[in-house]
């Protein structure tokens, strides 16, 4: 059973053939940036090696993780995407808006998703602290941008 999909097999992918005529999308929340950069770079370095074509490949960003929602649904409206890859980090404080910011995306992406127009995958880090979201923005832990763009793929394509 593979718990990290940072270090996929290849040969369960979808073809270049198939990908280099898709489109994709990453938006990326600007809040905790040095951690949601890493990921997006892992996920455009993704779906590049794949076959992605780079300028198949619209990158977004937004001030925060909540806004990611907005920013989805808008690009399944305006844009002729494959799929949409979201990015973000909350990352827990002293006060509940870890808990409101946290439910918000992960209850308006899942919205998108029953929608069923594209897949939207959820590469949102909720974390108890900083140390935790670097260790899943490609240290020991892997890059979970990566695991957003191998997801994407396998979604738009099933």
């Amino acid at each position: 059973m593979t718990t990290d999909l940072s270090q996929y097999d290849e040969k369960n992918m979808p073809g270049a053939d198939v990908l280099n005529h898709q489109r994709y999308a990453i938006i990326m929340a600007d809040w905790n940036s040095d951690i949601t950069s890493a990921m997006a770079r892992g996920a455009m370095d993704t779906l590049v090696k794949q076959g992605v074509l780079t300028d198949h490949i619209l990158i977004e960003h937004v001030p925060g993780t909540v806004e990611l929602t907005y920013a989805a649904a808008r690009m399944m409206r305006e844009q002729s995407v494959n799929a949409i890859i979201v990015i973000g980090c909350v990352i827990q404080g002293e006060t509940p808006h870890f808990q409101y910011v946290c439910q918000s995306v992960t209850e308006g992406v899942t919205m998108l998703n029953v929608q069923g127009r594209v897949p939207v995958v959820f590469s949102v880090l909720t974390t108890l602290n900083r140390q935790q979201a670097l260790d899943r923005a490609g240290g020991k832990l892997g890059n979970k941008g990566v695991e957003g763009a191998v997801t994407a793929m396998k979604m738009a394509n099933l």
